[in-house]
């Protein structure tokens, strides 16, 4: 059993994990099964390190010169032995051609190691970021030429402080000044985006499928619930290719596309700016969603009263299904052909592989920009969830008409009600999708493109679909339960997301300063505490419970569009979204 080496309550120098800085600890507490040390930096701090990782307080004081480590006893009897002027004069010479000769020696050692460091900077080859070889991830991203120059500024002090070489008053290394460049390196970005090595979705031949896959289960869905048995094993009929397009409908689409880029550009809304981008930009966003959603909906009202009936939605879904989706590859495909012409820097850093199926599936160009106007934003809430709510509204108005009833059925009252406040809060809470893995780190392609224009609209909305040919009667108490399961979802999903939301933006926020974080080997923080703290993906929790909620008054569907929605939420890449 190895031999605890420090004690409770002692205070050692701990390195700071994924940097070379060490930091003055207290030491809380040791295990005897894992061997780690939990540890309390000054500011509150509590992590768990090796013990490889302390280091005693004393093996970081400065070496004294030998000059001034003699004893006084010493330099006495020097001062007596050395009372001929001859023998006083031999012996300074002697003594000051020692010290030069000492002082080139260490001169020299400083300037091998400053062009070593350069040296290591120019060639950007080897990198250490605290852990074992064996736990790095392999990928040939490099460090910023900043966090290089720091930790061999750091390296060149220790050697500067070792030979003496510097005044006293420069040995003096404050801990303010190196707590504010651990912070200054975690917060460095790579200025140039490099290639991507580390694929999703089963790298190439997964992201090839996944092309295929994505639009075919999306009409799979539709088909099977026009059936009169919409079992999973009973497989629907495929319709003859000529009635799966219409001009029309193309034409349709084309124009309810444009007119929300049209409310999207109206100067109306507040101006933010969200996170920094890996070349240290912040881009600015004009946030008017939950305007544009007005004026939709007054738009569709004033229809409705001059008698324009939705019924055509619900007649040609299926058409209006396959037009979205042919708009989704015409897009993702100008998206790629406009990467290949973008600076690297404004890459995506998870669709640059070089791989043309992949890097066209994730996308190249992480916020492509036509003047003024994000695509990549207006995509992800505009067309699609609004259309949503739309569509929800077209099927309400088709049961009534279908099944010949005065009123729409309480199953379709709570579906369309639970979505539509879905939606209403994603467009009032609309600044909290600048903070999301989807603007911040994935690029703008098929992947992104297919899912907010066909997935979001024509998936999420099954339930009012499934409705209008299969009604389902369910009593009040039923309704009641289904109620409170959907608040308890909702609840869930906005604390979640909106405790998210604020430590990405602000961490230092003092409504924040009772939650904790460790940080990560990327330079970034963890939430332990909060809603994280009780489980670990908090905010798809409360989309699954929600998602339960509006499935649950249609009967059968409730687990199709449990693991629909599953899926959308991006749980296929749990390994690569720990990070907060």
């Amino acid at each position: 059993m190895p031999v605890r080496r420090f004690a409770d309550g002692e205070v050692v120098m701990g390195r700071w994990p994924g940097s070379v800085l060490y930091y003055e600890v207290q030491v809380a507490s040791y295990n005897d099964l894992t061997h780690l040390y939990t540890v309390k930096y000054k500011d509150g701090t509590e992590l768990e390190l090796k013990e490889s990782d302390l280091r005693s307080v004393s093996s970081f004081k400065h070496r004294k010169s030998n000059s001034s480590s003699s004893s006084p006893s010493r330099r006495s009897g020097s001062r007596s032995r050395s009372r001929s002027p001859g023998r006083s004069a031999k012996g300074k010479r002697r003594s000051s051609s020692q010290s030069r000769e000492s002082k080139e020696e260490k001169k020299k050692t400083v300037r091998e190691t400053n062009l070593t460091f350069l040296k290591l900077s120019e060639n950007n080859t080897s990198r250490y970021n605290g852990e074992p070889d064996s736990t790095e991830r392999n990928d040939t991203s490099y460090k910023p030429l900043q966090q290089q120059k720091f930790e061999s500024e750091v390296e060149i002090r220790h050697v500067l402080d070792q030979y003496s070489l510097r005044p006293r008053r420069e040995k003096k290394i404050e801990e303010t000044f190196l707590e504010e460049r651990v912070f200054e390196m975690a917060k460095t970005t790579e200025k140039v985006s490099t290639q991507t090595k580390e694929l999703e979705f089963g790298g190439r031949i997964g992201a090839f499928c996944m092309i295929f896959f994505l639009p075919a289960t999306v009409f799979y869905l539709l088909l099977m619930c026009k059936q009169e048995d919409p079992s999973v094993m009973n497989f629907p009929p495929l319709p003859a290719l000529g009635s799966l397009w219409e001009t029309r409908v193309f034409g349709v689409f084309l124009l309810w596309f444009f007119v929300q880029a049209l409310f999207s550009l109206l100067p109306v809304g507040k101006v933010v700016e969200g996170l920094p981008l890996l070349n240290g930009r912040r881009l600015k966003y004009r946030i008017n969603g939950f305007y544009a959603f007005v004026l939709t909906v007054a738009a569709v009202g004033t229809s409705l009263y001059f008698e324009i009936e939705l019924h055509y939605l619900y007649d040609h879904f299926l058409q209006f299904a396959v037009s979205a989706a042919t708009f989704s590859v015409l897009l993702s495909i100008y998206l790629y052909a406009r990467s290949l012409k973008a600076p690297k820097e404004e890459l995506s850093p998870g669709g640059n592989s070089g791989n043309f199926v992949y890097d066209f599936f994730i996308g190249r160009e992480l916020n492509p920009r036509i003047g003024n106007f994000d695509l990549k934003y207006f995509c992800e809430l505009r067309p699609g969830l609004i259309g949503w709510v739309i569509i929800n509204l077209a099927m309400l108005l088709a049961e009534m008409k279908v099944q010949d009833r005065n009123m729409p059925s309480l199953s379709m009252i709570l579906v369309n009600s639970f979505q539509l406040l879905y939606v209403v809060d994603a467009l009032w809470n609309e600044d909290a999708i600048l903070t999301t893995m989807d603007i911040t780190h994935d690029g703008f392609g098929f992947m992104l493109a297919f899912g907010d224009l066909v997935w979001v609209p024509f998936i999420y909305s099954l339930q009012a679909f499934y409705l209008v040919s299969h009604p389902s009667e369910i009593s009040w108490p039923t309704a009641s339960a289904i109620i409170i399961l959907n608040i308890f979802g909702y609840y869930i999903f906005r604390g979640a997301n909106s405790q998210k939301n604020a430590f990405r933006r602000n961490p230092k926020d003092p409504k924040l300063a009772h939650l904790k974080c460790i940080p990560t080997a990327a330079g970034k923080s963890l939430l332990i505490t909060g809603w994280w703290g009780l489980v670990r993906h908090p905010n798809y929790l409360g989309d699954l419970i929600m998602a339960l909620a509006w499935s649950l008054p249609c009967g059968g569907m409730a687990l199709s569009k449990l693991l629909a929605t599953w899926g959308r939420r991006g749980e296929v890449r749990l390994s690569s979204r720990l990070a907060c």
